[in-house]
């Protein structure tokens, strides 16, 4: 019974932004245009009445009804749920020029003073037009000035004599507009994307820092599961040695070979829980185990198959310089989750490791499959947090917390399809990353 009250009041809330800056953009034409609606009827009646120049005044007014009507039908527009759309916003604004144009035709054309209206026409379509649709109100402005300076009816200031001006007034006074409008659009235009790239950075780092905030919370529970299943993993360690020695297990080879599997599932718990605390910044009194490139990738290889014993790796070391670096065993990890999602996405199939210095500062680590490789959705998705294609909740945070620890190295993660079928995932690291802290300070 509630669904409907629900709908109704979630249905704004689902409106896209664009649509909704459409209708608001749509808002301010409406109430600009009434100002010139206003200051139009205002001006014509302190001109015509007040000092007492002649105006075709039924003309002016038809004009000014023009515009209201054409506001009236706005309003209507602007409640519509339709989007508005950038060329009704164009209409709108070709709309205004041409009344505009009409008006000025009627009081004097390039003589009136108020022609420099078409200034604030070309501002506004800066602001909310794109640039086709700009160019449109643009010409038509530009369009306007030029016509009126050779037609338009004389404005009587004296009703003996009509005012003229000289044709070179008129043509530094087209070149003065046409500058105007060219400078006004460009660079209203340049603030507008200069406005809209601050916008996506600010986004960009609003997103990051949400990021590592749920990163964090992830890290404090996994410290916190960590150090809870300590205990628990002591005392079946223990259970097991001495079941390991009970003269029933120990009669009983299959019995006995089993206890020592689990044994080694509780040694790779123990080692997993270790690399949390050591990842989580709690390295239990060890110092940072340096180590070579070729021997780093060589013990992740090597631990890899170790806990896959069923999987074919190849490992394929490239130039790699000889120079210590920091074992590091968040880096250990991501590797190693990059390793099992490609394991589960070609299951039995071969895998490789490739580790390149495509140059004397750069690092690369890619890991290749043979499986089906990734849909167009995957790729545009990558990285981003339960996003995987396993299709169970709480999945696909593995590649996530590696885009994450690649961009705290300084690196970064790229997934591709290769040409010859399958997916290869790139892991690009800073070399000064792994190097020991005076290595860094000798590399400076």
């Amino acid at each position: 019974m509630t669904h409907t009250p629900l709908n109704l009041t979630a249905e704004p809330v689902a409106v896209a932004p664009e649509r909704r800056a459409g209708r608001a953009n749509l808002r301010q034409l409406i109430e600009l245009r009434w100002l010139a609606v206003g200051g139009q009827l205002a001006t014509v009646l302190v001109v015509h009445v007040g000092l007492a120049i002649a105006l075709p005044w039924a003309e002016m007014m038809s004009l000014l009804g023009i515009l209201v009507a054409f506001n009236l039908f706005s309003i209507w527009r602007s409640k519509l749920t339709q989007p508005v759309s950038q060329i009704e916003l164009c209409i709108a604004l070709l709309v205004d020029v041409g009344v505009l144009t009409g008006q000025l035709y009627l009081a004097g054309g390039s003589d009136n003073p108020f022609i420099y209206l078409y200034l604030l026409q070309v501002a506004v379509a800066s602001v909310l037009l794109r640039p086709a649709y700009l160019m449109a109100v643009m010409l038509s402005a530009v369009s306007g000035f030029v016509l009126l300076t050779q037609w338009h009816r004389p404005l009587l200031l004296d009703p003996t004599s009509p005012t003229t001006l000289s044709p070179n007034y008129l043509g530094g006074l087209l070149l003065c507009f046409l500058l105007n409008v060219a400078l006004l659009s460009v660079f209203i235009v340049r603030i507008n994307r200069n406005l809209r790239q601050r916008d996506a950075e600010l986004a960009e780092l609003q997103q990051r820092a949400a990021e590592e905030v749920h990163i964090v919370r992830m890290g404090l529970l996994a410290s916190g599961a960590a150090h809870e299943l300590g205990t628990p993993l002591a005392t079946l360690s223990v259970i097991l040695g001495d079941w390991a020695h009970m003269a029933p297990f120990a009669a009983e080879p299959e019995l006995r070979e089993e206890i020592e599997e689990m044994q080694r599932q509780i040694l790779r718990c123990k080692a997993i829980v270790t690399g949390i605390l050591m990842s989580a910044g709690e390295m239990r009194g060890e110092a940072p185990r340096l180590t070579t490139l070729q021997a780093f990738t060589e013990s992740l290889a090597k631990a890899w198959r170790a806990a896959h014993p069923g999987a074919d790796l190849a490992l394929r070391n490239k130039d790699l310089p000889e120079f210590e670096i920091i074992s590091d065993s968040a880096l250990q990890q991501v590797v190693a989750n990059l390793l099992d999602n490609a394991l589960e996405a070609a299951p039995g199939m071969p895998l490789t490791l490739v580790a390149s210095c495509p140059d004397e500062e750069t690092l690369c680590l890619s890991v290749r499959d043979n499986g089906p490789g990734f849909d167009v959705e995957r790729l545009k998705h990558f990285g981003e947090p339960y996003q995987s294609s396993k299709g169970q909740p709480g999945r696909g945070m593995g590649l996530f917390l590696s885009v994450n620890v690649a961009r705290t190295l300084g690196g970064k993660l790229e997934a591709r399809n290769r040409e010859g079928g399958g997916a290869e995932v790139v892991l690009t690291l800073p070399l000064a990353s792994l190097l020991p802290r005076q290595s860094r300070s000798d590399a400076r």
